[in-house]
């Protein structure tokens, strides 16, 4: 080999491993070494990206975390409805028993989406993080709202980090916002409830409030009181597949069992006549109830719903509803009625009854 022919191989050497070196560096991420969340990770540079790729990215493992574009692309699936929804939480502390506020926005938007009648399909996620808040903090929220959409069977497609300097924010909010498509066959409404009609709860009500009550306040009452924070979606689905003729559902979060009732009861221009004696509400649950003076029809659930059914049809809803995780206690509570028009009443054992009206103010406030 000459010597031009040396210098030469030596030159394409050197060009191929500047190149790579190049090529090494663009595909570099900066690590994330910090303990605690500080304004540069919301400043959308090194910190920032840091940020997303240890935490978000390694939870929610999008496809190309390489090349993260500003919206996700994704399939349509044959279907003329589109069910979507957003909500926002602000729960205070942001764990409590049974979860986090984590889990709770995740469950809280597939929720949502499921009494549709929707098939949750792909939620979003903005996180709104306050300057201070534990790294280590902020991995547990979002790994519990991995485990919740892998629980639910959907994908956290697309989200948004925003830091504020610290009083701003209470350590956490998260926004989420979620897609389903909605099956040919399901047609949901108030104005399809008719007398005679079976409502029927798929689980225990107010254990979400009292468990986060308790949690905050400086009471020393002891009670084995965890949220039923969970997804709804596998029960949803399972009772329109088995009882397509479901009539109507609802998720009852803030305002309680009593209030989506209410709005069903306006809605519809019936009356809704509940038995008391079969909602199922925990021991526990009901003695911390009483004891702070709250009724449980108006303490929030983030992981059961109500439905109505025509009456044939209930043991069949139940049958099925028990045969799926958190739908064990689900129970007929009572039915719709001609009279009163538009109001909610519940009959004691007894044989009395009292009108149950809308929630009036807000004893749990930030419960979700």
């Amino acid at each position: 080999m000459s010597a031009d022919d040396q210098i030469k191989n030596r030159l394409n050497q050197s060009e191929e491993a500047v190149q790579e070196r190049i090529e090494s560096f663009r595909k570099r991420r900066p690590l994330l070494r910090d303990q605690f969340v500080t304004l540069a990770h919301g400043a959308g540079g090194k910190a920032s990206a840091a940020l997303v790729d240890a935490v978000f990215f390694e939870a929610f493992a999008p496809p190309n975390p390489a090349d993260p574009d500003d919206a996700a692309v994704l399939p349509m699936p044959q279907t003329k409805r589109l069910a979507f929804t957003t909500d926002s939480y602000v729960v205070s502390p942001i764990f409590f028993p049974g979860g986090s506020i984590g889990d709770l926005a995740l469950n809280g938007t597939v929720n949502d989406l499921a009494v549709t009648g929707a098939i949750p399909q792909w939620v979003s996620a903005a996180f709104v993080i306050e300057e201070g808040l534990d790294i280590q903090t902020l991995r547990q929220i979002v790994s519990d709202m991995a485990a919740a959409a892998k629980e639910a069977g959907i994908e956290v497609v697309a989200g948004d980090t925003k830091v504020v300097p610290k009083g701003s924010a209470d350590g956490l909010f998260i926004t989420t916002s979620g897609v389903g498509y909605i099956p040919d066959f399901v047609s949901l409404g108030a104005d399809q409830v008719e007398a005679g009609d079976a409502i029927i709860v798929s689980g225990k009500i107010a254990a979400h409030g009292m468990a986060v009550m308790l949690e905050r306040s400086s009471l020393s009452l002891q009670a084995p009181i965890e949220s039923d924070s969970r997804p709804v979606n596998h029960m949803t689905k399972a009772l329109l597949d088995a009882v397509p003729q479901t009539k109507w559902m609802r998720d009852a979060t803030r305002g309680g069992l009593a209030t989506v009732l209410n709005e069903l009861a306006q809605a519809s221009g019936k009356g809704v006549l509940l038995d008391d004696g079969a909602i199922p509400v925990d021991p526990a649950v009901r003695g911390a109830c009483e004891m702070l003076g709250i009724d449980p029809l108006y303490v929030a659930n983030e992981g059961m719903f109500a439905a109505v059914v025509p009456a044939g049809e209930a043991q069949r809803a139940l049958d099925v509803l028990h045969g799926i995780k958190g739908g064990e206690d689900a129970v007929v509570i009572g039915n719709i009625v001609a009279e009163p028009e538009a109001m909610v009443a519940v009959r004691n054992a007894f044989g009395g009854a009292h009108i149950v009206d809308m929630l009036v103010g807000d004893p749990l406030p930030r419960i979700c």
